[in-house]
């Protein structure tokens, strides 16, 4: 699979998610849901604790509060509170840990925006934490635009933060945009926002194999190969006009 010739000439946004495809999380994630759910009184030997972890795992590269509020749903104080101590807890530990970019990731989104797209990075952390991982990374500007689930009111698999980037950034169609992650999740907002260029990394949570389940146009080893892709893509386009 690969991104029709014709499609990669219109792209005009590469809308980026942010872990597993630019940084490592390491675990991050499924720490701090741990931290939470034990501090919540979740015996962390328990077969609730391991079918919350299960969930978790499960849906990687949706909105976390999104989650905690599923895996609470009969509870929503503790709901609100896990939302909370979460945000604290990853908090907690970027101070302790930090993160690692993905190799290559930089270049490569200097790469797109060279090559005449804006772009757009957008997490399922809250604002933050997002910005605590950008401030980590050194990137606060290198993108266009930034994005979390509160700035579009939910977050993926729904295609709303896509569809947020295109009005923020004034796009004419949400065909010009191009979505990448490295989990279905991802793959199924740029799908369901109606985006004609949907690619999955291999670099985090899930594997080739359900990337392009998921309905990926194409799947690549990492960001790093993106701008390649495009390059490719489009120089077919030219061929094929001259």
């Amino acid at each position: 699979m690969s991104i029709p010739a014709e499609t990669a000439r219109g792209l005009r946004l590469a809308f980026i998610d942010m872990s597993g495809t630019v940084f490592h999380d390491n675990g991050l994630t499924e720490r701090a849901f741990a931290r939470t759910v034990a501090g919540l009184g979740v015996d962390p030997g328990s077969e609730r604790f391991r079918q919350m972890l299960g969930h978790v795992r499960g849906t990687l590269g949706r909105s976390r509060a999104e989650v905690l509020e599923q895996l609470f749903a009969d509870e929503p104080r503790c709901a609100q509170r896990a939302v909370r101590d979460l945000g604290r807890h990853l908090g907690e530990l970027l101070a302790a840990e930090g993160v690692r970019p993905v190799a290559g990731a930089e270049r490569a989104v200097v790469k797109l925006r060279e090559a005449g797209l804006r772009v757009c990075l957008a997490t399922g952390y809250d604002r933050h934490t997002q910005n605590t991982i950008l401030e980590q990374l050194g990137w606060m500007g290198l993108a266009d635009l930034s994005l979390c689930p509160s700035d579009a009111g939910r977050g993926r698999p729904w295609p709303d933060m896509v569809l947020t980037a295109v009005l923020a950034l004034d796009l004419g169609d949400v065909r010009e945009v191009m979505v990448v992650g490295d989990t279905a999740a991802d793959v199924q907002a740029g799908l369901r926002a109606g985006s004609a260029a949907v690619v999955g990394v291999r670099t985090g949570a899930h594997d080739d194999a359900s990337l392009r389940a998921a309905g990926a146009h194409a799947v690549v080893d990492s960001i790093r190969d993106v701008p390649a892709l495009l390059a490719d893509a489009r120089r077919g386009a030219r061929l094929r006009s001259a």
